[in-house]
């Protein structure tokens, strides 16, 4: 597990780069995004009002998604050096791109 300290580096990190890439699509498919490196806010107003959250959980040094229904939670992973869904090995931006993509019904690229 990850010093307290690294976690938080590298979700900083993490969350920057996100909101970044975020913002680019934002603009382009009409959505908003809001927060800061604590907490990041995806709302959508169409087809119907939805919110999506992407924020840390420092205690068990995960990054966690609620998004379509659904918690995802995603650690750190050295190999990949990326925060990764264990379970179908997406990386963080990877799985922002598949709910947003879903949500918005169009493929989209972060």
């Amino acid at each position: 597990m990850l010093e307290e300290k690294d976690f938080q580096r590298k979700a900083d990190a993490a969350f920057e780069e996100l909101k970044k890439r975020l913002l680019v699509l934002a603009d382009e498919h009409g959505f908003d995004v809001e927060g800061e490196s604590g907490k990041l806010e995806v709302i959508f107003e169409e087809p119907e009002e939805v919110k999506f959250v992407i924020s840390p959980n420092t205690p068990i040094r995960e990054i966690w998604i609620s998004a379509l229904s659904t918690s995802f939670k995603l650690g750190w992973s050295g190999a990949k050096n990326a925060f990764v869904l264990e379970k179908t090995g997406e990386d963080l931006f990877a799985v922002m791109n598949r709910v947003v993509s879903q949500q918005l019904g169009r493929e989209v690229k972060l």
